[in-house]
């Protein structure tokens, strides 16, 4: 494998990074809240492969995720916090976009040298799989 990029794939990233909003829901309902900075929350976080046939845009990436929102926001609550108890009743669209940045990469380069696995979530025992992502 050599250093430089040699091919892409067909797809583009959505990155969803959580807001001051998201971290304020974090450290009020956590019993024992985490010393973390916004930076820290934001650094590592789940990303979403998309259709780059559907999405070439950060119009379209923001169209994809609107469409999605309450399965997106349930992710990461869920990611945070499995008791649904603890998550903020009343969500809208609204509320998403003022607790969520949206970012789009449309030229994802394969840089490893082996084959791309993919690996198949199953439900957890709640059932809960947020079927509307795909």
């Amino acid at each position: 494998m050599t250093e430089y990029p040699r091919f892409t794939i067909n797809r583009g990233l959505v990155v969803l990074l959580p807001k001051q909003p998201f971290l304020d829901w974090i450290q009020r309902v956590d019993p024992e809240p985490l010393k973390l900075s916004l930076e820290e929350l934001r650094r590592d976080q789940d990303g979403f492969l998309v259709s780059q046939r559907k999405i070439e845009t950060l119009e379209d990436a923001q169209r994809w995720v609107y469409r999605r929102w309450d399965a997106l926001f349930t992710h990461f609550l869920h990611e945070w916090y499995t008791d649904q108890s603890m998550w903020p009743k009343n969500r809208t669209l609204k509320m998403f976009k003022d607790w969520f940045e949206i970012h789009y990469h449309c030229m994802i380069w394969d840089m490893a040298g082996e084959p791309i696995e993919i690996e198949d979530w199953e439900p957890d025992e709640e059932g809960d799989f947020p079927a509307e992502l795909h």
